[in-house]
């Protein structure tokens, strides 16, 4: 039986827009030169289902049309592109044991100049939070500056705003519930707010990992980059790690994913322990 011309395939399926190999290859062309992303052939029903709301939104009949518009502007939808194509899979105290890591390592550093900290994947704010829940009870809320960014503007707006439903906070200790959050009453039951004390303890920033626009002064004592490398490919990966090596001090820790491995960077960075890594002098 002859197969359909791929043009058609959209409409076989019964989907609303029509979706072609051709379509799927522009996406992977254009999130890979804006966001150093690599989605690779699997990711086909994820970019469809995620970018048709886009099409919707600013009212594209097709795929193809709606590349070419975004192509040919340097406007706000890039940045709704790539919030889009984004994964933000995120809890509080994920990887628990990277947070004894850092309380041990700030302890060691208790009466020294402030520890400056950079959390590059913020997503909707867990991460972040729990980190400057950790910076809190060893250092103190003016004893550290927390940097936490990413790349999706929407998720930093939900950080920022520090409200979480209850649920969410299962990883969080009954002591650091009650010292760091507020339990909403009548309308707001069921939700919970990060303290102003440590909101305010963190700024939030959007960063572009692979732009060279990097805000940074001062070269930080950690820095958190969790589940990020995993979607850039091998020599995006080498050059995000040079420039983080670049803002971390001598000495400085490096926090990895648990599917991350840097061994061919070692004259970067030096494996500390598990996906805990030491910038090399």
């Amino acid at each position: 039986m002859a197969l359909p011309p791929p043009q058609a395939v959209g409409e076989m399926q019964g989907r609303e827009f029509a979706w072609t190999n051709s379509d799927f290859d522009h996406v992977q062309k254009l999130i890979y030169q804006r966001a150093g992303i690599s989605l690779h052939d699997g990711k086909h029903a994820m970019v469809y289902s995620r970018l048709s709301r886009r099409l919707r939104d600013t009212g594209h009949n097709s795929f193809r049309e709606y590349l070419s518009w975004l192509e040919s502007t340097d406007g706000p939808e890039w940045q709704e592109f790539v919030n889009a194509l984004t994964t933000n899979l995120t809890s509080f105290f994920r990887e628990h044991h990277h947070f004894e890591i850092l309380s041990d390592f700030l302890k060691s550093r208790v009466g020294s100049s402030e520890c400056k900290i950079w959390c590059s994947a913020a997503s909707t704010g867990e991460e972040p939070y729990s980190i400057a829940m950790t910076a809190s009870e060893v250092l103190g809320k003016s004893k550290f500056s927390l940097q936490a960014s990413d790349i999706d503007s929407k998720v930093l707006a939900t950080a920022a705003q520090g409200v979480y439903r209850m649920e969410g906070l299962k990883g969080v200790s009954a002591d650091l519930a009650r010292k760091y959050f507020l339990r909403g009453k009548a309308g707001n039951a069921g939700l919970v707010r990060v303290k102003p004390e440590l909101r305010h303890a963190i700024e939030f920033l959007n960063v572009n990992l692979i732009k060279d626009d990097w805000p940074f002064r001062d070269p930080f004592d950690a820095v958190f980059c969790r589940n990020v490398m995993i979607y850039f490919d091998a020599s995006t990966q080498r050059r995000v790690l040079e420039k983080i090596h670049r803002v971390m001090k001598p000495g400085a820790l490096l926090f990895v994913g648990h599917a991350e491995n840097f061994s061919d960077s070692r004259d970067l960075f030096a494996l500390k322990g598990k996906t805990v890594y030491e910038r090399c002098r």
